[in-house]
């Protein structure tokens, strides 16, 4: 009897501690990839200007903010942060609104995450301009490409960026 209360509690002990470390993150996560992003890059715009991207990890290291600067007159900040096990991201608009995107299947090649529309804040209408996806590829840890879709009365317009770390 007692034995067998013993193999019950070890095959418990076991199975919990395959639950724990099944539902860890890994370090090697989109979010530490966002992380591992701070600093300066430089690059072009959708339009062959000169744009600027930094990313800043805040809050005790729980966001990071991507100011990007696309060759225009205003910049954007988007913020990441994690969502229990859920990557998110909240992009302050030029247009005045601030769609909010999950990314899904983040990393799964390893190189690219990629962010989908959840719901927006200060969009009046749906048919108005606001961002509904990005997709961020990682070459290498020096190069990024972001591609931005902007979508207006249904009709999408993707705008990409190529950028290079400079600090």
């Amino acid at each position: 009897m007692k034995r067998s209360a013993l193999v019950v509690l070890i095959v418990a002990a076991v199975a919990v501690s395959g639950l724990i470390a099944a539902t860890e993150t890994p370090k090697s996560d989109a979010f530490e990839k966002i992380k591992a992003l701070a600093g300066v890059w430089e690059g072009t715009g959708h339009d062959g200007k000169p744009a600027k991207v930094s990313y800043t990890v805040v809050s005790a290291g729980s966001a990071v903010m991507e100011q990007l600067e696309p060759g225009e007159e205003h910049d954007m900040v988007t913020m990441y942060n994690k969502d229990g096990a859920r990557l998110m991201m909240t992009h302050y608009c030029a247009s005045g609104n601030q769609p909010r995107m999950r990314a899904a299947n983040a990393l799964a090649d390893g190189n690219k995450i990629s962010f989908s529309f959840v719901d927006a804040m200060n969009l009046a209408k749906p048919t108005d301009g606001h961002m509904v996806k990005l997709v961020m590829t990682f070459p290498d840890p020096d190069h990024l490409t972001e591609e931005w879709t902007y979508r207006t009365n249904g009709k999408d317009d993707t705008m990409v960026f190529n950028f290079a770390r400079k600090q």
